[in-house]
C-alpha cells in the first residue's frame, strides 16, 4: 500500500524516529492505527453507554443528582480503589 504524506506528517515521523521513539515509519504507523482503533472502540462502548442512559431517561428511570449522591459516590470509589476493584476505562479521565 503506498500513502502520500504531508511534507508536515512527513517531519513528524522523522522528529519521532531521530529521538528514538519508533525504529522506522511501519513502527509508528502501526503505533497510531492501532491507537486509532482502540479510540474508536472506546468512543462505540461510550455511544452505547449514552443511549443506554438515554433510554433509561425516556423509561423514568432516573436518579436526582443531590450533593448526598456524589457524596456516596465518591465514597464508593474510594473504597473500590482500596479493594484493589479495576476501574472501567470508559469512567477514568
Amino acid at each position: 500500500m503506498a500513502v502520500t504524506l504531508t511534507p508536515q506528517i512527513e517531519e513528524i515521523i522523522r522528529k519521532k524516529i531521530e529521538a528514538g521513539q519508533y525504529s522506522d515509519a511501519s513502527e509508528l504507523v502501526g503505533e497510531a492505527v492501532r491507537q486509532l482503533d482502540a479510540r474508536d472502540q472506546k468512543l462505540e462502548r461510550l455511544r452505547a453507554a449514552l443511549q443506554s442512559g438515554i433510554d433509561q431517561a425516556d423509561r423514568g428511570e432516573l436518579i436526582p443528582w443531590t450533593p448526598d449522591l456524589m457524596d456516596r459516590l465518591e465514597r464508593e470509589a474510594e473504597e473500590m480503589v482500596r479493594l484493589g476493584t479495576p476501574i472501567k476505562p470508559d469512567v477514568q479521565p
